[in-house]
């Protein structure tokens, strides 16, 4: 089988080699003022936690193994402080907020009653669209940040609360899809840039990874996400398709998603893939999912 992709990194790659050739871009144009997202998708056990960095404790992986999240923020900063030694009346603001998609409900990982209140039945998070079609989060908290660090501390504060648990194929299994998000406010200019990271949990078989009871129900709302996201793509990706309909409404992660499939971002997919031959099928979905993605157009434009 042959697919063509705009990188290939094979399983020996170091971690800065992947940040610098395909996420680094990324950085730049949010600068710019444009949006981006990041999406991991893979299956469970692939990598996709290790390559995006969002695993639970920073402090105590070796600088060589940090992901893509750590070395973007740096990044981030670093540019955004050597605008303003170049121009003295350059200001910006940053935010971040980290929201978990777990059994189809929203759950703020920033805002510790938000779990509560989820459980009660009283889900404060609303998707919204504005008159431009573009998506607004209601409700979700955004944190204003100074520097890296405090920057990371929200993101290890929010994978803390994350639902992970075991499974047959995975120690430490995502069992929620989850969407950390830097907003770059440049005050001065009025651009408004948003960059999204997001986690998908992995596909996989019910009968591989032996879940049962709450892990069951776990695993079907993944699949059931995953699926519909899947459709979105084939819907997005099919240069030959002439249909008016896109569903973007059949599930919350593609409604979350609206704007990086197919709206105004800049959307790298980071498809992580396992050479065990016993994964081959899963690895095939995944290399076509990946493939049709790739047809996919955007729109993007400058956030002003």
């Amino acid at each position: 089988r042959s697919f063509t992709f705009d990188y290939v990194f094979p399983s020996n790659t170091e971690q800065e080699e992947v940040f610098q050739e395909c996420a680094s871009p990324l950085i730049d144009k949010l600068v710019e003022g444009y949006n981006a997202t990041l999406l991991a998708y893979g299956q469970t056990g692939s990598g996709k936690t290790y390559s995006m960095g969002t695993a639970l404790d920073d402090s105590n992986i070796p600088p060589e193994h940090q992901g893509i999240i750590p070395r973007a923020i740096r990044k981030l900063f670093a540019d955004l402080h050597e605008r303003k030694e170049k121009n003295p009346s350059y200001q910006f603001e940053v935010y971040v907020s980290f929201l978990e998609l777990y059994n189809e409900d929203l759950i703020d990982l920033l805002n510790p009653q938000s779990r509560e209140n989820n459980k009660k039945g009283k889900n404060d998070l609303i998707i919204r669209e504005d008159t431009n079609g573009q998506i607004h989060w209601a409700g979700v908290k955004e944190v204003k940040v100074s520097d890296p660090d405090e920057l990371l501390g929200q993101l290890q504060k929010g994978s803390l609360c994350r639902t992970v648990a075991s499974t047959d194929m995975n120690m430490v299994s995502s069992r929620s899809h989850a969407i950390f998000s830097v907003i770059l406010k440049q005050t001065r200019i009025e651009i408004t840039s948003k960059f999204h990271f997001v986690d998908l949990a992995g596909s996989e078989r019910l009968k591989r990874t032996n879940d049962i009871g709450d892990r069951a129900k776990e695993r079907i709302a993944i699949n059931g996400g995953l699926l519909a996201l899947g459709n979105l793509i084939s819907v997005l990706g099919d240069e030959s398709r002439n249909v008016a309909h896109i569903p973007y409404r059949d599930s919350k992660l593609t409604r979350l998603l609206q704007d990086s499939l197919g709206g105004n971002s800049q959307t790298l997919m980071l498809a992580c893939v396992s050479p065990a031959d016993s994964n081959f099928m899963e690895t095939l979905n995944t290399l076509k999912y990946a493939n049709r993605a790739r047809n996919i157009k955007n729109k993007v434009s400058i956030n002003e």
